[in-house]
């Protein structure tokens, strides 16, 4: 059973000044005599006007008011907290435990409503039991005031562990970093590929300037390539010279042609070469270019090609009529102003409808450009022939693609076996860069000029030798045999033969230059080149003429030397 400690009891009362260090309230003794302060509005009181089961409040202090509640201030918690006061309750100066007619306000702190604080008296401090003594104070605690609440350290606990929320926190700190990240590399990226579209555009458009420019088609700007090539010597410009020999499978007989790139005139050429061109073998003898390709072969013909016309053939291309049909198939036929009516081969009617018409822009299939790049009519020369297939070649080349990858594919799709050391790929872009020159215009087709006797003269063939095919005659190599030409004026058709053979054992090349149409009374050698004076000399001494015969002047464009041999000359004198 709690002992209760009645605040009222025996007439003394107590107020509230503090909690020990147990949390238990401490009082103190207020003395009776002591002067009410003049009444003043009652503050809230939480606990003092609750109404209890059983007893009655007067809201209003009408002056019948039960006694309150007593509660054991040791273990007992204040009642629940009443209404406020309005204000219409007459002022009273205390609390009345018995209910004398005095009534006051339950304060369970021991104060009454006055505005003045109450005298201390500090013999009247009253010693509550299960305390270990009263408690020394020297100054009584103020009382918390109206609409403020007296908080304590011990109400309060301080958390000094983490929490789950940290974590979430730093996940999240992560999550809006790494986003920021992302959208800072993705503007880096951005900035890149911006700056890289800006240098290939910067870059295609240089290109295509420089294009023009070198194309000379710049607007404003003078063709460059035009003019260099009019000023450049044609010994200095650049030639790639392929021969292609074309056999005919059914009928026999070859037709050979050069193909030409000018890479620096930017000029393509197809130069026919006539079956009669005379020509040197390997032991000396002179021979025609038919015949040398039939006995001697492609290499054979090849070295005798370059001693006479003084070029430089990188190949040799042999096209077999079959393969010609094929290649014109693929290219998708060809168009061309073709100058005879070509009969059909396999027709068996005398008077069949001809294969090929003569007329402009003529189309005509693989088996029809074969028929007429061979045919030959009665009575013709073969140079005829020759243009024939000439037009044939440029019109296969104005069809044929400008792309070096797609004319190698081309080229191996006929499936024919090339002369080394042309390969498909060389052929295919050798061919590719023909095509563009003929699609553009900058192409043509050229015969060597022969005489008769398949000999060339200065005049003749110097605007094919020395403009299309390279100006003068290559230097020698070191230790190369002098290359001379020899033109017999002696009106004795065998002075020819017996030069020949002096020369030839003297260890000189020996080029044939025809016979002019009238004699010459006296020999006549001459030289062009000053490192050349000696060799000239040296022939001079050859074929038992004088020195003073020897003069500076023109020669062939395919020799070193030139020799008119005139009636002064004795052929028994070399021999």
């Amino acid at each position: 059973m709690n002992d209760r400690y009645d605040a009222g009891y025996g007439g003394d009362q107590y107020e509230l000044v503090g909690y020990d260090e147990y949390n238990q309230p401490v009082y103190r003794q207020v003395p009776a005599q002591q002067t009410q302060q003049p009444p003043q509005q009652q503050p809230y009181d939480p606990y003092g006007q609750q109404q209890q089961q059983g007893y009655a409040y007067d809201p209003y202090a009408t002056g019948t008011q039960q006694q309150p509640p007593q509660y054991d201030t040791g273990t007992q918690q204040p009642p629940a907290q009443q209404p406020y006061d309005t204000g219409r309750q007459a002022p009273q100066s205390g609390y009345d435990p018995y209910a004398t007619g005095t009534t006051t306000a339950y304060d369970p702190y021991g104060q009454t409503a006055a505005s003045g604080q109450q005298p201390r008296v500090a013999e009247q401090t009253a010693y509550i039991p299960q305390q270990s003594g009263p408690a020394e104070d020297t100054e009584a605690p103020k009382a918390p005031e109206a609409g403020e609440r007296d908080y304590r350290t011990e109400q309060f606990a301080f958390v000094e562990e983490p929490t789950d929320d940290s974590e979430d926190v730093i996940d999240w700190l992560n999550f809006t970093e790494n986003r920021t990240e992302r959208r800072e590399e993705a503007k880096r990226r951005a900035r890149g590929r911006m700056v890289a579209l800006v240098v290939v555009l910067a870059l295609v458009a240089a290109g295509g300037v420089g294009y023009l420019w070198y194309a000379g088609k710049l607007p404003g700007v003078s063709s460059s390539s035009s003019k260099s090539g009019t000023t450049t010597a044609a010994g200095a410009q650049n030639r790639d010279v392929i021969v292609v020999h074309l056999h005919n499978t059914a009928k026999g007989g070859t037709s050979s042609v050069l193909l030409v790139d000018n890479t620096t005139l930017k000029q393509g050429t197809t130069v026919l070469l006539p079956n009669s061109l005379a020509l040197t073998d390997d032991d000396g003898n002179t021979t025609t270019l038919a015949k040398s390709v039939d006995d001697d072969g492609t290499s054979g013909t090849v070295d005798q090609l370059n001693t006479v016309l003084g070029t430089d053939i990188e190949g040799t291309w042999r096209l077999d009529t079959p393969y010609l049909q094929n290649l014109v198939d693929l290219v998708g036929n060809i168009d061309i102003d073709t100058n005879a009516d070509v009969p059909d081969p396999a027709a068996t009617k005398k008077n069949a409808a001809p294969l090929v018409n003569k007329g402009k822009d003529q189309t005509l299939s693989g088996k029809m450009a074969v028929a007429y790049a061979t045919y030959r009519a009665s009575g013709e020369a073969q140079n005829a022939q020759l243009e024939r297939f000439g037009q044939v070649m440029q019109g296969v080349l104005r069809q044929l693609t400008s792309d070096p990858t797609a004319a190698t594919t081309t080229v191996q799709t006929l499936a024919q076996i090339l002369d080394p050391p042309l390969t498909d790929k060389d052929l295919g872009t050798f061919l590719a860069k023909l095509a563009d020159l003929a699609k553009s215009g900058d192409y043509k087709t050229a015969l060597l000029p022969v005489q008769n006797d398949g000999t060339l003269t200065a005049q003749a063939s110097a605007s094919v030798v020395k403009d299309i095919l390279g100006g003068t005659a290559k230097s020698p190599d070191e230790g190369s045999a002098v290359r001379v030409a020899v033109q017999n004026a002696t009106g004795v058709k065998d002075d020819t033969e017996k030069a020949r053979v002096v020369l030839l054992n003297g260890g000189f090349t020996f080029l044939e230059a025809g016979t002019p149409s009238t004699t010459s009374a006296t020999s006549k050698i001459t030289y062009s080149d000053a490192a050349d004076k000696e060799n000239a000399t040296e022939v001079a001494k050859t074929l038992g003429l004088p020195t003073s015969t020897v003069t500076k002047g023109t020669v062939s464009a395919n020799a070193d030397v030139s020799v008119v041999l005139g009636e002064d000359y004795k052929p028994s004198s070399s021999s």
